[in-house]
C-alpha cells in the first residue's frame, strides 16, 4: 500500500516458498521491542502505508512515545489491510459508492475512479429472518422467502460484485460474516503489491462495518468495528485518523474450570472491563492463562469487546493461531506465510518486559457459568441469580408475576405466565465460532431426549448456525436429538441476535402487552426492544443453556434446584443434561478428525436463487425510480462545504429529542420490522406496496426515504418530548405532538434547524452508520451529550453533525433543560479543531425568555474530521479529493 517510492527506514526483504517480499520490520525503530503486539502490528501500518517517509517517522515516534509512555497518544492514520461488511451495513455502503460514480460522472470524471483501493468482502447474513422453524428444510424455505423479498437489494449487490475492483460477495445461506472471517478470511499475514511494484508482506488487519468484527482479535489478527462512513472512506484509499490507543494489559491467570464455556468467559470480560473502565483502549491479552484457551475461546471472548467499550480485545498470535490455520484447512502457502512472517518479526507467542497503560489480572478459574440481561451485555449473573433478576426487572415494568394466561399452540392447550420463554434461539457469532459451545448444546439435546423431554410448544426454536461447518460437525451424533427438541437449522445468519427471529407465535403476540414475555439467546446483544418487540426481558446464555431454558418454557426458575421439566422418569434437572468433565473436549478432538472443516472452494458461490439474478452491467448503475430498495440518495446534491477558514455556528435551533443515558444506535437507527402506523408505512404505501410486503428497516437500508422516516422509532425510546415511546417528539412550529419524523418535515418547511440532546454513552452498541444518516437527513446539525461511544461519534462527524459534550458534571437534568428551548450554539472554527481542545458557547432561551447559558466541548478530536465537517462530511470530502481539488 505504499505510496511513495521513496526509501524508507526498516525494510527488509524476506523469501517464502521462493518468493521474495518486502516487510517492515518493526525492531529496527528504536524502542520497539518493548511495545505491545497491538502498537507493533499498528507500527508496522504506518512504516508501510504513510504517505512520506517523513511521515512514517512521525507517526512511528508517536506510537513509540504512547506506547513507552503507557498512555494514548497523538493521532496516526492506519490502512486496514481489508474490510469486512455484512449486508445491512454494507448495501448502503455500495449504493453511496453508487451515487459517488454517477456525482463523478457528473463533474465530468471517470465513474471508475470511484473503486475500492482495498480488498472488500460483503457476506449476506443479516437479511434472513426465521419465519419458519423446527423443520427440517426450514432453513430453505427461509432463504427461498429471503432471496423474494430481498430481490432488488441482492440483484444491487451482485452488480457491485461485477462493476466494482476489490470487491468479494458472500452470497445468501453460507453464514455468519464474522465466523466466515475466522474460517475463510484470517490470514494473520497478508501479501501484496505495493505502489511502487514491490511484493510485500504485512500484517492481516480490518475494520468492518460491524462493532463485532473484533472477533477477528481472537485469531491474532488486529481489527475493530467502524461505522460504514469511516469504511466507505477507507474503501476508497483515506486512511482511517485515530488517535494511539492507549494498550492496557489483561494477564490472564488459571483456566476455565469444567462446565465453563467461552460464553460464561466472555460475559464475565463484559462484566469486569466494563467495571474497570477500558473505553477507547485495546485489552491486549497476556499471561500463562492465554494458553487455555484455543483460538476460537479467544475469538468468542474478543466478538463481546464492544460491550465493555474496547477498540478491540488482542490476543497476540501463538503457535495454536498455526495450529488453527491448519486446521482450517488454510492453503500450505497460506500457513508458510503467516509462520515465517510472525518470525521474521519476531512476534510468535508473547514478548517480554512490554510495557502498558495498565496492568489487570483476571483468573481464569473464577468464572462461573453464566447469563447476562435483562438488557445489557453487562449485566452478568450466575446461574443461581435468574430468578431474582427476572423479578426484579418485572417489579420495575409495575408486574406482579401472578398473571396467567391459556393458550392454545398447534392443537396442544398450555398455561403461561410472566417469564414465558418466547423466544429460545442458538445463533450469533458470538457462540457458533466455537465448535465447543456447539458440541456442548448437542450432549444437551441427546441427553434430553433419551431422558424423554418434550419441547414446550410456546417457545419458538432458532437454530442458526455461524456456517455450514457448524452443521457438518453436529450432523453425525446432534443435528437430529436437536431437531426433536424444535432447534432445526431455520438459516445460516445472524436472526435472533440482530431481531431477525420473526414473529413470536400468535397466542404469545396476542398476550405481549399483558405479560411479561422473554427471550434467551446465545448472541452478543440483549438491549430493549432488539430481539421482538413482543418481548420484555432477554437473557444472553450460552447454547447449551438456550436448550435447558427451552425446555423450561420459563426464566421464573432456580436453576439449582427446581427440575427444568418433566421426563420419561420424572423431573429433569439442568444437572442432568449438561456434559461432564472432559466430555465436550474429546468430542471435539472426534469430530476434528473424522469431519474437519471444509475448505473455502464454493464460498463466493451462490445458490439457485442468487445465480438466477441477472443485473444489467455498466460503470454506473441503473437506478430504478420505481424501487422501494434500493434508491440514489443526495448526499452529493446539497453538501454544505464550509471552504477552508470557515466557521460553523447554529442559531435558533430547536431540540428533536431529548434523551437519557445508554441510548443505543439500536435506539436512534431504523431496525427491525415496519410499524403499520408509521411514516415509513405511509411512504411504502403511497408507492404501491402492500403491508404484507413491508419487509424490515434492515433490508431497505438501500432505500434513504424509508431509512429517515424510521429513525428514533424504536418502541423502547423514550423521549422527554413526546407523551409515549417510539418515535414521537413536539413538532418545534406547533408545539403538537408529532412523529419524529413530522416534526422533522415541519422544521425543514419553517428553515429551523435541529438539535439532540442525551446523557451518557450516546449511540453505544453496534456500528449503525444510519444512526447518523438518517438524523442527518432529518436536518440534526448538532447532538449536544454527556459521553458519546467512539464509533458513532465519528460517524456523526463523517454526516456533517457536530458532536458536542456537557462539561463535567453537566447535562440536561443539571442544567435544567426542558428540551423546549431554542438553542444557539456560537461559532466554531472548523479550521482549528483537532489541533487542540476547543469549548463552544451555548445559549439555551426558554419559552418564557429565561436563558441558560453553558459551554460544550467540541468532540471533533483530530484534524481530519475538521476537514471531513468543512467539506460538509466525509463523502464530499473524498469526491473531491478524488477530483484533485484537495
Amino acid at each position: 500500500m505504499s505510496v511513495s517510492s521513496e526509501p524508507r527506514f526498516a525494510q527488509q526483504s524476506l523469501v517464502i516458498d521462493g518468493v521474495s517480499y518486502r516487510y517492515f520490520d518493526v525492531s529496527a525503530v528504536p524502542g520497539s521491542a518493548a511495545l505491545p503486539a497491538s502498537l507493533k502490528i499498528l507500527l508496522e501500518n504506518v512504516l508501510r502505508c504513510a504517505r512520506t517517509p517523513e511521515e512514517a517517522r512521525r507517526f512511528a515516534d508517536r506510537i513509540v512515545s504512547a506506547g513507552l509512555a503507557g498512555r494514548a497518544g497523538e493521532e496516526i492514520e492506519f490502512m486496514p489491510g481489508r474490510i469486512l461488511f455484512q449486508d445491512f451495513t454494507g448495501v448502503p455502503v455500495f449504493v453511496d459508492f453508487a451515487a459517488m460514480r454517477d456525482a463523478a460522472a457528473r463533474r465530468g470524471l471517470d465513474p471508475a475512479l470511484v473503486n475500492p483501493k482495498i480488498p472488500c468482502t460483503l457476506v449476506v447474513d443479516h437479511s434472513v429472518t426465521a419465519y419458519r422453524v423446527s423443520y427440517r428444510g426450514a432453513d430453505r424455505d427461509n432463504e427461498r422467502i429471503e432471496a423474494e423479498h430481498n430481490r432488488e437489494r441482492f440483484t444491487f449487490l451482485k452488480w457491485s460484485a461485477s462493476s466494482f475492483q476489490n470487491v468479494s460477495i458472500v452470497p445468501p445461506g453460507h453464514g455468519i460474516c464474522h465466523q466466515l472471517n475466522i474460517e475463510y478470511l484470517c490470514d494473520v499475514a497478508m501479501e501484496g503489491t505495493s505502489a511502487d511494484g514491490v511484493r510485500e508482506a504485512y500484517f492481516d488487519t480490518l475494520v468492518g462495518t460491524d462493532s463485532h468484527t473484533t472477533t477477528a482479535n481472537g485469531m491474532g489478527v488486529l481489527g475493530w468495528g467502524v461505522g460504514g462512513i469511516e469504511a466507505e472512506a477507507a474503501a476508497l484509499g483515506q486512511p482511517i485518523t485515530m488517535m494511539v490507543p492507549a494498550v492496557i494489559g489483561l494477564k490472564l491467570t488459571g483456566a476455565p474450570r469444567p462446565g465453563v464455556c467461552a460464553m460464561d468467559v466472555a460475559l464475565s470480560f463484559a462484566e469486569f472491563l466494563r467495571a474497570r473502565g477500558v473505553v477507547g483502549s485495546i485489552v491486549e491479552c497476556t499471561g500463562p492463562g492465554v494458553a487455555a484457551l484455543t483460538p476460537t475461546q479467544r475469538a468468542t471472548i474478543a466478538n463481546m469487546s464492544p460491550e465493555y467499550g474496547c477498540t478491540a480485545t488482542f490476543f497476540p498470535a501463538d503457535e495454536a493461531t498455526l495450529a488453527q490455520l491448519d486446521a482450517f484447512a488454510r492453503t500450505p502457502h497460506e500457513r508458510s506465510l503467516a509462520r515465517a512472517y510472525l518470525e521474521a518479526q519476531g512476534m510468535l507467542g508473547q514478548g517480554e518486559d512490554t510495557v502498558y497503560a495498565e496492568v489487570l489480572e483476571f483468573d481464569l478459574a473464577s468464572v462461573e457459568p453464566s447469563l447476562a440481561g435483562p438488557a445489557r451485555p453487562h449485566d452478568r449473573l450466575g446461574l443461581s441469580e435468574l430468578r431474582g433478576r427476572f423479578r426484579a426487572g418485572l417489579a420495575a415494568h409495575g408486574r406482579s408475576g401472578e398473571a396467567r394466561f391459556d393458550i392454545s399452540i398447534d392443537g396442544e392447550d398450555a398455561t403461561v405466565g410472566d417469564g414465558a420463554i418466547a423466544i429460545a434461539a442458538i445463533t450469533s457469532c458470538t457462540t457458533a465460532t466455537d465448535l465447543d459451545m456447539m458440541v456442548a448444546a448437542g450432549i444437551v439435546a441427546e441427553r434430553a431426549v433419551r431422558l424423554g423431554c418434550r419441547p414446550r410448544p410456546w417457545v419458538k426454536k432458532v437454530f442458526a448456525p455461524g456456517s455450514s461447518n457448524t452443521y457438518s460437525f453436529l450432523a453425525p451424533a446432534y443435528i437430529e436429538p436437536l431437531e426433536q427438541l424444535g432447534f432445526a437449522v431455520c438459516g445460516y445468519g445472524c436472526m435472533s441476535c440482530i431481531g431477525n427471529s420473526g414473529p413470536v407465535f400468535e397466542p404469545l403476540h396476542a398476550i405481549a402487552d399483558s405479560c411479561e414475555l422473554v427471550s434467551v439467546l446465545s448472541g452478543n446483544r440483549n438491549f430493549e426492544g432488539r430481539i421482538s418487540p413482543d418481548v420484555s426481558q432477554n437473557y444472553l446464555c450460552s447454547p447449551s443453556l438456550v436448550v435447558a431454558l427451552s425446555l423450561a418454557g420459563t426464566v421464573d426458575i432456580d436453576l439449582a434446584h427446581d427440575p427444568l421439566c418433566e421426563g420419561a422418569a420424572g423431573p429433569v434437572y439442568l444437572s442432568d443434561l449438561m456434559p461432564e468433565a472432559g466430555e465436550v473436549e474429546r468430542m471435539r478432538a472426534h469430530l476434528m478428525a473424522s469431519v474437519g472443516y471444509a475448505p473455502a472452494a464454493g464460498l463466493f458461490e451462490g445458490k439457485e436463487d442468487w445465480c438466477a439474478l441477472d443485473p444489467a452491467r455498466g460503470e454506473t448503475f441503473s437506478w430504478d425510480p420505481a424501487s422501494t430498495y434500493v434508491r440514489r440518495p443526495g448526499y452529493f446534491d446539497g453538501a454544505a462545504a464550509l471552504g477552508e477558514g470557515a466557521v460553523w455556528s447554529c442559531t435558533g435551533a430547536r431540540c428533536l429529542a431529548l434523551l437519557g443515558d445508554f441510548i443505543t444506535t439500536d435506539h436512534i437507527s431504523p431496525a427491525g420490522t415496519i410499524a403499520p402506523d408509521s411514516p415509513a408505512a405511509r411512504y411504502l404505501r403511497a408507492h404501491g406496496v402492500a403491508d404484507g410486503d413491508f419487509n424490515t428497516y434492515g433490508a431497505r437500508r438501500g432505500n434513504h426515504e424509508v431509512m429517515m422516516r424510521g429513525a428514533f422509532a424504536n418502541v423502547r425510546l423514550r423521549n422527554a418530548l413526546a407523551d409515549r415511546p417510539g418515535g414521537w417528539t413536539r413538532d418545534p412550529v406547533t408545539g403538537e405532538q408529532a412523529t419524529i419524523f413530522d416534526a422533522a418535515e415541519s422544521a425543514r418547511a419553517a428553515g429551523i434547524p435541529l438539535i439532540v440532546i442525551a446523557g451518557k454513552l450516546y449511540g453505544s452498541g453496534s456500528s449503525r452508520d444510519w444512526a447518523a444518516k438518517a438524523p442527518a437527513l432529518l436536518g440534526v446539525r448538532a447532538v449536544i451529550a454527556e459521553s458519546f461511544e467512539r464509533i458513532h461519534r465519528s460517524n456523526l462527524i463523517g454526516m456533517g453533525i457536530v458532536p458536542l459534550e456537557f462539561l463535567p458534571g453537566e447535562g440536561a437534568e443539571a442544567l435544567g433543560l426542558t428540551g423546549l428551548e431554542t438553542f444557539d450554539i456560537a461559532s466554531i472554527d472548523i479550521a482549528q479543531v483537532g489541533e487542540r481542545p476547543m469549548l463552544a458557547q451555548v445559549t439555551a432561551t426558554a419559552p418564557d425568555g429565561t436563558r441558560t447559558d453553558f459551554e460544550v466541548r467540541v468532540r471533533v478530536d483530530t484534524p481530519t474530521e475538521g476537514a471531513y465537517l468543512r467539506s460538509g462530511g466525509i463523502l464530499p470530502y473524498v469526491l473531491e479529493s478524488l477530483a484533485g481539488s484537495r
